[in-house]
């Protein structure tokens, strides 16, 4: 029976159909925040979105079978919103998600006593389902809107902290930070990266009205895994690379509420040199009216 388990669990994290792609976030007993475990697996799901043409977003929560009507149905509209705000905090387009309900408990099928506890940390969920844009059937010999748009569609566009003092920054730009790099199995960064990361720091705390996510990155490992971090013994480098720029960040007078951070392991390697991979890169979430 637990290899059943771990069968439908695997499936319900990410499905695939001709119309529509689908994606589970699992939640603790009774909260609604996003843990960064399925903030990761989340945003590695968004990000293959990039290149999709999105007809529309439905998001629906749900809790496990214990706690009143009235407390499930509220628990699961509050998952719901959580997704839609990371949703919209990532780059997607908040008119594009047409749905986000509360559907309350889901009942227990118990199949075997002893897998009670893995069944309810399946039901305490939001099913989240991207319905591809409607197209109209192409003209033989003729190039489809949907191929088109995703031979057009490049994703985020690179840019620099350039772009930031000059003010030609917008949501869903991302910057390399070239300049700065991290000690082989280590999260902290190398004596000539300081520089860089000062500079970051000024023109972050200058520009109030930019938003960001910081994602994580390592090289060297097999199977998109993160890598260890010798400090802590954790495998988990990339998220711990990210935290590093997060706290000097706010150290240097950047606000925490305009910051997140991710590690995204080894899942977009460049294929240069393995120093490269030994990164973070800032993601802009939004940005605001300047003062």
């Amino acid at each position: 029976m637990k290899y059943l388990i771990t069968i439908l669990l695997f499936v319900t994290q990410f499905g695939f159909s001709q119309n529509e792609f689908t994606h589970d976030v699992y939640f603790d007993t009774d909260k609604y925040i996003v843990p960064l475990t399925e903030e990761n697996r989340l945003l590695l799901f968004i990000s293959q979105l990039d290149t999709i043409p999105i007809g529309k977003v439905s998001i629906y929560g749900f809790t496990d079978d214990r706690g009143s009507n009235k407390y499930n149905l509220e628990l699961s509209q509050n998952r719901a919103d959580a997704i839609k705000e990371m949703f919209a905090g990532y780059g997607i387009d908040p008119y594009l998600i047409t749905n986000v309900n509360g559907k309350g408990e889901i009942l227990l099928k118990i199949l075997n006593e002893e897998e009670i506890h893995q069944i309810r940390g399946l039901n305490r969920k939001v099913e989240i389902i991207v319905t591809l844009k409607k197209t109209k059937e192409p003209i033989e010999g003729s190039v489809s809107s949907t191929e088109q748009d995703i031979v057009l569609d490049e994703g985020p566009k690179e840019k620099t902290t350039e772009d930031i003092s000059n003010g030609t920054i917008k949501k869903g730009d991302k910057i390399r930070l070239d300049k700065i790099y991290f000690k082989t199995s280590y999260s902290y960064v190398t004596s000539d990266s300081k520089k860089t990361l000062e500079e970051l720091a000024k023109i972050m705390a200058k520009n109030k009205n930019i938003y960001f996510t910081i994602q994580g990155h390592v090289c060297c490992t097999q199977n998109s895994r993160d890598a260890v971090d010798k400090k802590t013994r954790k495998r988990n480098l990339s998220v711990a690379r990210a935290k590093y720029i997060y706290d000097y960040l706010e150290r240097k007078g950047v606000d925490k509420r305009r910051m997140k951070f991710v590690g995204l392991r080894r899942k977009f390697p460049l294929g240069g040199e393995p120093k490269l991979d030994r990164r973070v890169e800032i993601l802009v979430t939004y940005v605001g009216k300047t003062e």
